[in-house]
């Protein structure tokens, strides 16, 4: 089994040329593997689907969620693919391996009335009080991603039009809208407050830091959680949680799914389906309380 997985490696390495990070992780499972047949007193030759399944079943019962199943399956799949591929087996013992389904883990969201409160909290007399209230208003009122609102850019931004060109995964560009208190909110902040921020080596980046350069994920991430924690929600708030709140909040307002998979970006339908479940928790905790036989 060693010696199989050192040659497997070393095709990852040099044939598929895949990351030292990827030929880690497959290393890990077949570290473990080993151990499993090991323990089982089982050569690789005999090694069947029941005996796969069995180490799957064992690594879930030692914690492992489900998507990390998925990845070791993913493993196996390709280690024994090879092996079979090159002669070693006689057969593929894994190409029968189903891969768990992943855990339906709903997305946390922020009530609209705490939303509210978040930005509304935000003096925009203090220092830097008017940048950060237009950072979150656009991250509520457009559903960007952390990273696309980094990059935006002052040439992004078409007024006028009341929207914003942003790039997201996969670099690909789309047009979102930008709502009217957001847009008052960017327009304040451009016409009082980031004017003072810009330096001499200033990109055009919209939000700056107070070196004047571009603000980095990190340092949003913890404007957002200074902002909560100053208008009193206890609630982890994170800029995806924004983010989550935007689609959610336009789907409980009717918006079609459809359109809030076109604004955030998303690639597949299926993506964007989470917040029906999101939509569907909501209404089974509304006729609970309120219904007299919930």
């Amino acid at each position: 089994m060693e010696a199989e997985a050192d040659s497997f490696i070393l095709y990852l390495a040099t044939e598929r040329g895949l990351s030292a990070a990827y030929q880690l992780s497959v290393r890990q499972t077949l570290d473990a593997l080993a151990g499993f047949l090991k323990k089982k007193n089982l050569p690789l030759p005999d090694v069947g689907t029941d005996e796969l399944s069995d180490f799957l079943a064992e690594r879930k019962s030692s914690g492992l969620a489900a998507s990390s199943l998925r990845i070791v399956t993913v493993h196996l799949k390709v280690f024994f693919r090879w092996l079979a591929a090159r002669g070693k087996l006689p057969m593929d013992p894994a190409e029968p391996l189903l891969s768990p389904r992943p855990d339906q883990t709903l997305p946390e969201t922020l009530h609209g009335k705490e939303v509210t409160r978040l930005l509304e909290s935000i003096d925009p007399v203090q220092f830097l009080g008017r940048r950060d209230r237009a950072m979150l208003e656009l991250f509520y009122s457009s559903g960007l991603r952390l990273s696309e609102l980094c990059s935006a850019r002052l040439e992004n931004f078409d007024m006028e039009e009341h929207f914003i060109r942003v790039t997201g995964k996969g670099n690909k560009t789309r047009i979102v809208p930008i709502g009217r208190q957001a847009e008052e909110a960017i327009e304040d902040y451009l016409r009082n407050e980031r004017k003072e921020l810009v330096k001499k080596r200033s990109s055009s980046h919209l939000f700056l830091s107070v070196r004047g350069g571009k603000l980095s994920p990190d340092r949003v991430r913890q404007v957002v959680k200074e902002r909560a924690a100053m208008a009193g929600i206890d609630q982890n708030v994170y800029p995806h949680l924004l983010r989550h709140s935007f689609a959610t909040h336009l789907l409980e307002g009717g918006a079609d799914l459809r359109v809030i998979q076109e604004l955030l970006g998303h690639a597949d339908i299926s993506t964007t389906q989470i917040y029906t479940h999101v939509d569907g928790a909501r209404l089974k905790s509304i006729h609970k309380k309120f219904h007299p036989r919930g």
